[in-house]
């Protein structure tokens, strides 16, 4: 069996994603796997070239992981020709100018979400990877967690019925920096810096919607900075300037109505950080990260309300665990099989620019709904 090696620039690798997600659960642990089995049985090995503003921190991930090539020059980085794939990790704001160099220079782009700050960039970036010819694809790691391929299985076996409605709960407390370390850089926080709930978030939940459900028509949006201020990693006090926290509204096509709500200023109490209930004719599932659970209609109970008497039923009692029924990977590391088979062999891989681009007009359209108060239209992109 053969096994050849291609070179991936890899930009942002110091950051939380990049490093962990990216670098270690998802190429390294490719390679440690033995590489990417193409479909005439042979394996390709991915051969990271980390690039980076910060050369000290490069150096020490290079020694850590026996990685021989870093650089904090992009341009040499992209200039050599056994370099076949540019992968894209940096902060929101610094995406589209590395991005647009790596397509000028014939590489495959794949990129972390969202695309852009702005629906007409994301559509440029698009149009650029298009007119150039290259491969290019978007992060869409939560197609690919267990609860929601669980639930993917059931939507395909029929077990809903008619879907009626999505509810989505998403996030955590993520603490101001002062009396203890917040979780997140502090640039989420900074508008100026690309931050914001919205432009986080609302990417994701396009993706999760249009593949699972349907197209997004209309969107009507509150977004909200709850905490003003926070404290950075230097432990300097600063304004937060972006959305905390969001509440949507948004139908779907079939007349599905999804509400999703995004905060990092809640305290959880549910069973995992992201939680979705789909209600449908025949039957209710609720999903997430990685458990899901259904209640068909034949078991479900018939609640009466009554304020004046206590509840005997347990509710959570009437529902049933899905089983696994396969082994579940890591889902950034699928996507970036699923990415190299698309780039040397032409394997089908959906997850585009445009896909990014629509889940970047349905960020910025959130905002503007949020900023004008009423629900707006999503245009086909």
């Amino acid at each position: 069996m053969s096994v050849r090696s291609i070179g991936v620039v890899m930009n942002g690798v110091t950051g939380r994603m990049g490093y962990r997600q990216h670098l270690v659960r998802s190429v390294l642990a490719i390679n440690e796997q033995g590489g990417v089995t193409l479909s005439d049985g042979s394996r390709v090995t991915l051969r990271p070239v980390l690039v980076g503003r910060n050369a000290a921190k490069l150096a020490d991930l290079a020694a850590r992981h026996g990685i021989a090539d870093h650089t904090t020059d992009l341009d040499a980085a992209l200039a050599d020709d056994d370099n076949l794939i540019y992968f894209d990790a940096q902060v929101t704001s610094a995406r589209v100018k590395s991005v647009l160099k790596a397509i000028e220079a014939g590489k495959h782009v794949y990129t972390e979400k969202p695309t852009a700050e702005s629906v007409e960039e994301a559509a440029a970036l698009a149009e650029a990877a298009a007119t150039r010819g290259i491969k290019n694809g978007v992060v869409q790691d939560k197609l690919f967690l267990p609860g929601l391929l669980k639930l993917k299985r059931l939507i395909d076996g029929g077990f809903f019925g008619r879907i009626l409605s999505v509810r989505g709960e998403f996030g955590y407390w993520v603490f101001e920096g002062d009396w203890q370390e917040a979780q997140r850089p502090s640039w989420n926080y900074r508008a100026e810096d690309g931050g914001g709930i919205v432009l986080d978030m609302f990417p994701h939940w396009h993706y999760v919607m249009e593949n699972l459900f349907g197209r997004v028509r209309s969107v009507y949006a509150q977004a909200v900075t709850h905490v003003p201020e926070r404290v950075d990693e230097q432990g300097r006090a600063y304004p937060a300037t972006a959305d905390d926290a969001a509440y949507g509204v948004f139908e779907l096509e079939d007349g599905v109505i999804a509400q999703i709500n995004s905060s990092w200023t809640v305290r959880v109490n549910r069973d995992e950080l992201v939680e979705f209930q789909v209600d449908g004719t025949e039957g209710s599932a609720v999903a997430g990260l990685r458990n899901c659970r259904v209640q068909h209609r034949a078991t479900t109970p018939k609640p009466v309300w009554n304020p004046d008497l206590p509840v005997t039923a347990r509710f959570r009692d009437g529902w049933q665990e899905v089983p696994d029924n396969a082994e579940f990977d890591n889902g950034f590391k699928i996507q970036w099989e699923l990415f190299v088979r698309h780039v040397l062999e032409d394997a089908p891989f959906p997850y585009d620019f445009a896909a990014g681009a629509r889940g970047v007009q349905l960020a910025e359209l959130g905002m503007r709904s949020s900023a004008e108060g009423r629900r707006i239209e999503v245009p086909e992109l």
